[in-house]
């Protein structure tokens, strides 16, 4: 497997798909580039999902991370959500305190039909 920024995120059958339970990952060395300023913004992002069928590979998820230069959390949810097809996902990024504000991006997918039970 590489071990340069990749846009490919790789996946694995999930080993119980008929079980609900949550994959929780934290992801503490995220850098984009802020769209406005063009400065860097640094955050971490808190991935938590129910795996269907498919589970996301970890060292495809760290290198598709690091192939990001811009803050785009909606993006990258898409591209799990699309790699996977969860039955529910939320990933959330806490971004470092700038101008003496922190940010907090959420940005969830559901499953159509799917009811929590986990």
């Amino acid at each position: 497997m590489a071990t340069r920024p990749s846009k490919r995120l790789q996946t694995f059958a999930n080993p119980s798909p008929r079980r609900d339970y949550r994959i929780c990952m934290e992801i503490p060395e995220f850098t984009c580039l802020c769209p406005m300023t063009g400065q860097p913004d640094f955050a971490t992002l808190s991935l938590e999902y129910v795996p269907d069928r498919l589970c996301v590979e970890l060292k495809s998820l760290k290198l598709y991370v690091w192939s990001y230069h811009e803050a785009v959390t909606n993006r990258i949810l898409e591209d799990l959500v699309r790699a996977t097809r969860p039955r529910y996902m939320r990933l959330t990024a806490k971004f470092n305190v700038r101008g003496g504000i922190y940010t907090s991006v959420v940005a969830e997918h559901h499953k159509r039909g799917w009811k929590e039970s986990v």
